[in-house]
């Protein structure tokens, strides 16, 4: 696509961490075209305005990428940027991720209380309150680090630091004068990625290995979706793909869409591709809310091109968990797209759909279900701000 004077409009969420992520595409895309202007647009989501409960009772990612999902199919703006691990591995039928950026560190983090003299979660006294909003943080969390007490914490990177600092740190046992004993996290679960891309790395505690906490589908990858048909965004986009990022991400999301998982329900990964070989290796699991039963399964591939040099493209039809590959090569990515199915069946052979369905059952109460159709009846309600970048 040639330098163009034109204004492309980004969609964007309206947090910090979000318009860090969305100007550093603006960045990559300016290099390859430097004399095009683009605009953000940033908007609410209705994921961002319901922070009073933990985010499984609200129920699908989608609630974080909805109202920019409307602004793309009305045409309000070009293309938006997303937290890959945040859009569900189905896409709406006219949209589709035209372009993954190379994967940042996809490692959880530990954020430990500034006035505690502890530097990890193993030295953390016993029932410690640990925050976090993912399921699949708590299922892990509870299995290996059972003496810990696990609860929800909800808000954008800052909010949950700041939540986390003010708390007043007090022994376990301890009761205000009331009888009570209220919630003062010790630590926060947060991305590796998310914390730098902040300027944060020195508030990191402890990174935990995916031996000990398996990361999320997709985590710490950026995604940049458009509407499937417009070729023109598209093939702006397609520079933008890093080849072993979208390997490895293929591979997850089609794990994670042949289970059927989501953030109701425990799933994690830990995928690598080997530059020396193209050895591309997944390990999943699945968990059940208490820690106690889990299930885990590893293959791997090589990925290699049926022809030397690869000529085979992906065809501009083909999706891939909701990606378009670009020009990147079709046999490659079927092969990344056979290892996270046959891993999922591998998981779905051992039982694994039924220690996820206990895991839904139990947040899929009648408020559970009541705060889903409030979220969705929500989902258009925002404004829009354009800010010019």
């Amino acid at each position: 696509m040639e330098s163009s004077s034109e204004t492309i409009k980004v969609g964007s969420r309206k947090s910090e961490l979000a318009l860090i992520q969305t100007n550093s595409v603006i960045e990559a895309l300016k290099k390859h075209y430097p004399q095009m202007n683009f605009e953000i647009v940033k908007m609410n989501t209705t994921g961002d305005k319901i922070l009073d409960k933990p985010l499984p009772k609200i129920g699908e990612k989608s609630l974080f990428t909805k109202e920019l999902e409307i602004a793309l199919d009305d045409k309000s703006v070009d293309f938006v940027v997303h937290s890959l691990k945040d859009l569900p591995t189905t896409l709406p039928t006219n949209l589709a991720i035209g372009g993954i950026c190379k994967r940042e560190d996809p490692r959880d983090a530990v954020v430990i209380h500034s006035k505690l003299e502890a530097t990890s979660l193993s030295t953390l006294s016993k029932s410690s309150v640990i925050g976090t909003s993912s399921l699949r943080r708590v299922a892990q969390l509870r299995q290996h680090y059972p003496h810990l007490d696990v609860q929800s914490i909800r808000g954008n990177l800052n909010t949950r630091l700041s939540k986390l600092e003010n708390s007043v740190v007090v022994e376990s046992n301890e009761e205000t004068s009331n009888g009570t004993n209220p919630l003062k996290y010790s630590a926060i679960i947060l991305a590796v990625a998310g914390i730098e891309r902040m300027g944060w790395k020195e508030k990191i505690s402890q990174v935990l290995e995916p031996s000990e906490l398996m990361y999320a589908v997709g985590q710490g990858a950026l995604a940049i979706e458009c509407r499937s048909d417009d070729e023109k965004i598209l093939d702006l986009l397609a520079p933008l793909h890093d080849r072993t990022t979208v390997l490895r991400v293929v591979a997850e999301r089609c794990l994670l869409k042949k289970l059927g998982g989501g953030c109701s329900a425990p799933v994690a990964v830990n995928c690598t591709l080997n530059a020396q070989n193209d050895s591309l290796s997944l390990e999943a699991g699945v968990w059940s809310l208490d820690g106690k039963k889990s299930l885990k399964r590893t293959k791997e591939t090589t990925i290699k091109s049926n022809e030397e040099p690869p000529k085979k493209i992906a065809k501009a039809d083909v999706l891939f968990a909701g990606i378009k590959a670009g020009k990147l090569d079709e046999h490659e990515l079927r092969l990344a797209q056979d290892l996270g199915i046959q891993v999922a069946e591998d998981l779905i052979k051992a039982g694994a759909l039924e220690i996820m369905d206990e895991a839904r059952a139990e947040n899929e109460t009648p408020e559970a279900k009541q705060i889903v159709e409030d979220a969705k009846k929500m989902a258009s309600s925002g404004q829009a701000e354009v800010v010019k970048s």
